[in-house]
């Protein structure tokens, strides 16, 4: 069974998750782009977004190793269709999730938004976290 990886965070500090497998992209003709992952955390698979900016998304498919061509020519016809907004797919036999070995990914937790009327101080103490997590960093294990 999948969890939500954000139902599993301790806290609101930043964190590295690893063991890292992308399960969709999503983009449009904005610089923003959202991945779809799982990660082991804990022993357990947790899925999770992630929100990251174009430029991060061609760092990230350059470290997927053998499938880092393929993807981003699958990225660049995407871009060349502009059917927005794009999904490509990576969760079928066919298209099976894209590891990235060796890789670890600083994420910060994001919140939602409070409505006017939760601005005060009757608005919640505690709100939970989005399953959405922004990229802060991402780091490469240099086999010796």
């Amino acid at each position: 069974m999948v969890k939500l990886l954000s139902d599993s965070i301790a806290d609101d500090a930043d964190f590295f998750v690893e063991q890292i497998h992308l399960v969709a992209i999503v983009f449009d003709n904005t610089d923003d782009v959202t991945v779809w992952a799982t990660t082991l955390f804990d022993n357990e698979t947790h899925f999770f977004h992630l929100a990251l900016p174009f430029k991060a998304l061609d760092t990230l498919l350059s470290l997927a190793h053998t499938r880092a061509d393929a993807l981003q020519e699958e990225v660049a016809d995407a871009l060349a269709t502009a059917d927005w907004p794009a999904l490509l797919e990576y969760n079928s036999e066919e298209k099976p999730p894209v590891p990235l070995p060796s890789v670890a990914l600083k994420l910060s937790v994001t919140y939602p938004a409070l409505e006017d009327d939760e601005t005060d101080e009757e608005g919640p103490d505690d709100p939970q976290p989005h399953n959405i997590f922004y990229l802060e960093g991402v780091f490469v294990r240099l086999d010796s």
